[in-house]
């Protein structure tokens, strides 16, 4: 089963529960069924990873920068677009090697991934798994610098080459419904909010990171979160030379899961 066929069919159960309890309230992380009694929610990942591109741009010393995703989905290629066009922001030179686990939890995997990239001159890595833990530990082992996802307790694996991380933040959402549910206010909808709402985070930065990096980083993340920089702003072009967005335009938000194409300075063709 695919990644893809996974997720809708996990959609596809949890709304059927909903079915046959149509007096309680459900929220599913992700998805894209509707229903009377039933919404979805996620962070709006891919733009937060642009901020973390700058940081990875501003701490490497050979410009090259590792992601390690368990899936070649749209939504993942979004996330290794975004990394590159953020770090770019700051350092042209900037190549990214992407390596593919294919599960989303695979320890060995994931440890080969890391040294197959550190073995290309990569010395900061990040990622797109379920758990980040083995890909932070196999490249603190190294010697090279992490930046974490999922969740800001990942730093605990790093303690000498943390650089930053994202990590996702559900309190809004929940306390949110709740309130809406008490009120008699909730509707089914799906929310989409990111770093301006909270609902994804910085992690503290490693003790390695300076001052002026750290402020950068946060900057860019605060206009990222306010709308006023868009990670998809054009022109975007890609590894062929094609300009898949003009200057004046962006790709549309509620589109990042359509992405099939990597842009300029990512290494490697995006698998089909």
């Amino acid at each position: 089963m695919t990644a893809t066929s996974a997720r809708i069919l996990a959609t596809w159960r949890a709304s059927k529960v909903a079915g046959r309890h149509p007096q309680v309230t459900f929220m599913h992380a992700g998805g894209y069924l509707l229903s009377e009694n039933f919404g979805t929610y996620f962070s709006k990942m891919p733009e937060a990873l642009y901020p973390m591109g700058v940081a990875a741009a501003k701490m490497t010393k050979t410009n090259r920068l590792g992601y390690v995703g368990a899936f070649p989905i749209g939504f993942t290629l979004a996330n290794v677009n975004a990394f590159t066009l953020g770090a770019q922001s700051v350092n042209p030179n900037i190549e990214t090697r992407v390596v593919f686990t294919f599960s989303w939890v695979d320890r060995a995997k994931e440890a080969a991934a890391v040294k197959a990239l550190l073995d290309q001159g990569v010395d900061v890595i990040t990622m797109h798994v379920d758990s980040p833990s083995t890909i932070i530990q196999t490249t603190e082992a190294a010697g090279a610098y992490s930046i974490g996802f999922q969740s800001l307790a990942a730093q605990q694996f790093a303690p000498k080459g943390w650089i930053t991380g994202l990590g996702f933040n559900w309190e809004p959402v929940m306390t949110e419904t709740a309130q809406q549910v008490l009120d008699g206010t909730w509707k089914s909808q799906h929310i989409r909010k990111g770093l301006g709402e909270d609902y994804m985070v910085i992690a503290p930065f490693g003790a390695e990171v300076p001052e002026d990096v750290q402020q950068l980083v946060l900057s860019v993340a605060d206009k990222i979160g306010t709308g006023e920089l868009k990670a998809f702003a054009g022109p975007l072009i890609d590894q062929d030379g094609t300009v898949r967005v003009p200057e004046g335009e962006a790709w549309p938000e509620d589109a990042l899961g359509d992405f099939d194409w990597y842009v300029q300075g990512v290494i490697g063709e995006p698998p089909k």
